[in-house]
């Protein structure tokens, strides 16, 4: 499974890194990739997607790298397993919400409820781990 990413700061890295710690504890095999070296037909072979972003500005996905990548997929990822992640400084989690509304209306199906975690995940690490778990079984 191939979990792709954009941080800012690290801390959604930090997730990424500790979901798939759960999948691979879970006995799959998992990649962490960085949004700007994703492979996209690769990517499009997997059976699950996972994506994790940061909160930007106005609480909205990364615009430069991020976004640009979701507008890609839009077109092919209907009828997809994701999951999706990402760690915030401020707000309530909008940016999520509406990452989750988009992708759900794109025809993607959610493995769970979208991880989001203030600031670093260190004391959400189990959180993290769980929702690799769950995405290793889906």
């Amino acid at each position: 499974m191939k979990i792709v990413y954009w941080s800012g700061t690290g801390n959604t890295e930090k997730m990424a890194e500790l979901i798939k710690k759960g999948i691979v504890d879970s006995g799959k095999d998992a990649e962490t990739i960085s949004v700007s070296d994703v492979n996209v037909e690769d990517l499009l072979k997997e059976e699950v997607i996972v994506l994790g972003c940061s909160a930007m500005g106005d609480e909205v996905l990364e615009e430069s790298e991020f976004e640009p990548f979701i507008d890609n997929l839009s077109t092919k990822v209907s009828g997809k397993k994701i999951a999706l992640f990402g760690s915030y400084g401020w707000g309530d989690g909008k940016w999520m919400r509406d990452f989750e509304e988009r992708m759900i209306g794109y025809g993607c199906t959610l493995i769970d409820a979208p991880l989001i975690i203030q600031n670093e995940p260190d004391d959400n690490e189990e959180d993290c781990i769980s929702l690799g778990k769950k995405i290793a079984l889906a």
